[in-house]
């Protein structure tokens, strides 16, 4: 995947980097994979970047950086005293029976033998930590529904350990979910029997990172960044409401 910083930039100055980030592509660095991660892509171009909090792989949307060593300070603290909103969409397969939910499950990260994380009921000898994820309908289809989730809390895996939890597994999610791509034919029938040469219209985690609010780390101005959908995750909405509206 070849990217240009510049088609990625939502925000610049010199302390702060909004990005839009592209399923696919890791945060930080990986011993693995050297060269495949945001920062080998962003910092030859705009200098040298501080990780102020971190996307899955699979998961895209709006992502914030610091530019130096005071706003990474800053945007610390306003992580770590949960004064950041972010707002994520996810595309669910599952028809919630509510419009509004609040869901309280303990998280325990690494809690099992595929190294998931594990949500348990909140009692006072569970395992794990207290972790709290606000959920929205905003559409909802045949067999699926796009969610708006708001976590409270910032648990490794939360939003899909949460959802899956109850019964509504993000779309290809492989680790919580099926990890069953999305094909047109499994939604419009007339299609069904070419499924085996179709192409997916969404193959990855249907997870994305809308919107993001926080102050500047220097002025201490209040802003909102947003992200578009990236193509396959709006193709496969487009899909839906063409051929799957309730």
């Amino acid at each position: 995947m070849r990217l240009k910083p510049a088609e990625l930039v939502l925000w610049s100055d010199g302390a702060l980097l909004a990005v839009n980030k592209p399923a696919g592509v890791l945060t930080v660095p990986s011993a693995h994979e050297p060269g495949s991660d945001l920062l080998a892509v962003l910092q030859p171009v705009l200098g040298r970047l501080w990780v102020v909090h971190r996307l899955d792989r699979d998961t895209s949307g709006v992502l914030v950086l610091a530019r130096s060593a005071e706003a990474h300070c800053a945007l610390n603290s306003q992580f770590a005293s949960h004064a950041v909103t972010k707002r994520y969409h996810a595309l669910v397969r599952g028809m919630p029976s509510w419009e509004e939910q609040r869901i309280e499950l303990h998280l325990q990260v690494d809690g099992d033998r595929r190294h998931r994380t594990v949500a348990t009921a909140p009692r006072s000898h569970s395992p794990g930590k207290p972790a709290v994820t606000c959920l929205r309908v905003i559409e909802r289809f045949q067999q699926y529904a796009l969610l708006e989730a708001i976590p409270q809390t910032g648990r490794t895996h939360q939003i899909r350990a949460h959802l899956a939890a109850v019964g509504l597994p993000i779309v290809a999610d492989s680790s919580y979910g099926d990890g069953l791509a999305l094909f047109l034919s499994a939604i419009k029938p007339v299609y069904r029997e070419s499924a085996g040469n179709e192409r997916p219209l969404l193959a990855r985690l249907a997870l994305h990172a809308v919107r993001l609010d926080l102050q500047h780390p220097v002025s201490q101005e209040p802003l909102a960044f947003t992200a578009p959908y990236p193509k396959d995750l709006d193709a496969a909405l487009r899909q839906l409401r063409k051929h799957a509206s309730r």
